[in-house]
């Protein structure tokens, strides 16, 4: 998968935006422009095996992470830092 050469401070937040069970991977496409098998590559490349194992089994079971899975759509707290 070719991921963007991206700057260690902009792969952190994207690696803490994967992390946080409310922030859709569609926020992180509108916010860097990684669609979500990339983000799943990146996540993959940085972090140890044990890691990425235990945030994909959590993002699977997540509907928060795709909008269009989410029960809800608007009422809940946006932070400025995100785009979409």
């Amino acid at each position: 998968m070719n991921l963007p050469n991206l700057d260690s401070a902009t792969i952190d937040r994207i690696i803490e935006m994967a992390w946080e069970d409310r922030t859709p991977f569609d926020a992180i496409e509108a916010q860097f422009g990684l669609l979500e098998k990339q983000v799943i590559a990146l996540m993959r490349r940085e972090m140890k095996e044990s890691s990425f194992r235990m945030w994909r089994e959590r993002v699977t079971k997540r509907k928060t992470k795709h909008i269009n899975k989410r029960e809800f759509i608007a009422g809940r707290f946006k932070s400025q830092n995100q785009k979409a």
